[in-house]
């Protein structure tokens, strides 16, 4: 069993709110991840956006590039436009050899709006799912033929968030419609981390490792406070600080036979959570979980 250990830049920057981290370089970003022992490392706005300007730094560090969020428009936008839309993006990561492209639906999302409550999200009832996992194996299945596969990102405040949304997804798309397992905003969604993969283990092929401070999720009135109103509140952090077992997840998603990237993923104000000092207590956790579970970790 191998594992990659990927992170997200989001600990550094965070796109949705500028003023947790936007003044830190993308420099600072990529050699502090090196330096906690990541391999790998998904995109976020800093980015470079064509792979000639992208790859050097990424060798200048020693990263691969292991995907990166696609703000996905299909549940209100027509497949052929999507398709336009996501291009520039999709061809930038085949060129650089990442894993797969993280789609996250945003149409209709709260998820970036700060004066939304979380619990205001759009919900889909089991027609406009059936729609829209047809729309959406569409356009999977043109990505897989463009030779970028997608996996599909459950997120809190968006149209597909709990275990019961991702459960009929699953069974409204076809099998180029993959899935991105983050046990953290399951867990925000108040779904069981480990009844998510024994039921769709089979369509898992990207883990965003997130833990959660369950202390802060407890208290969070989400009739009244929004999604970025709870990362401000510390609701996420790295494997090893939070309430997951990582243990347990990582046992099970051996069991399954998972292969592939880990990418730790944990929005927090950089002036509480030093991103390199955290980076590298996600790593120890992981690395610790994942060799417990049976897995070998690839450093290249």
């Amino acid at each position: 069993m191998e594992a990659r250990l990927g992170i997200a830049p989001i600990a550094w920057s965070n796109d949705d709110l500028p003023e947790l981290g936007g003044d830190t370089s993308l420099e600072t970003c990529l050699s502090e991840a090196r330096e906690a022992g990541f391999s790998g490392i998904e995109t976020g706005g800093k980015f470079p956006a064509t792979s000639g300007e992208l790859r050097p730094l990424l060798e200048q560090h020693s990263l691969a590039l292991c995907g990166g969020w696609y703000s996905g428009t299909i549940l209100g936008n027509e497949v052929s436009a999507e398709r336009d839309r996501v291009f520039g993006q999709l061809e930038l990561f085949r060129d650089l050899n990442a894993p797969c492209l993280v789609y996250g639906e945003t149409h209709g999302t709260v998820q970036n709006v700060r004066t939304a409550p979380v619990g205001s999200r759009i919900r889909l009832d089991d027609e406009q799912i059936r729609t829209y996992g047809r729309c959406l194996t569409k356009f999977a299945e043109w990505c897989a033929e463009e030779g970028m596969p997608i996996s599909f990102h459950h997120h809190m405040g968006t149209a597909i968030e709990t275990l019961n949304d991702v459960d009929r997804l699953m069974n409204w798309t076809g099998e180029a419609v993959w899935l991105l397992y983050d046990p953290g905003h399951m867990a925000f969604a108040g779904g069981d981390v480990i009844a998510m993969i024994d039921r769709h283990s089979t369509r898992i092929s990207h883990v965003h490792a997130k833990d959660v401070r369950a202390d802060v999720l407890k208290g969070l009135n989400r009739n009244l406070e929004s999604f970025l109103d709870a990362v401000l509140k510390g609701a996420f952090t790295v494997p090893g600080d939070g309430s997951l077992d990582f243990n347990a997840i990582a046992a099970k998603l051996a069991d399954a036979g998972y292969q592939g990237w880990f990418v730790v993923e944990a929005e927090q104000d950089p002036k509480k959570a030093p991103p390199s000092e955290y980076a590298a207590i996600g790593h120890r956790a992981l690395v610790s979980a994942l060799e417990n579970a049976g897995y070998s970790i690839r450093g290249d």
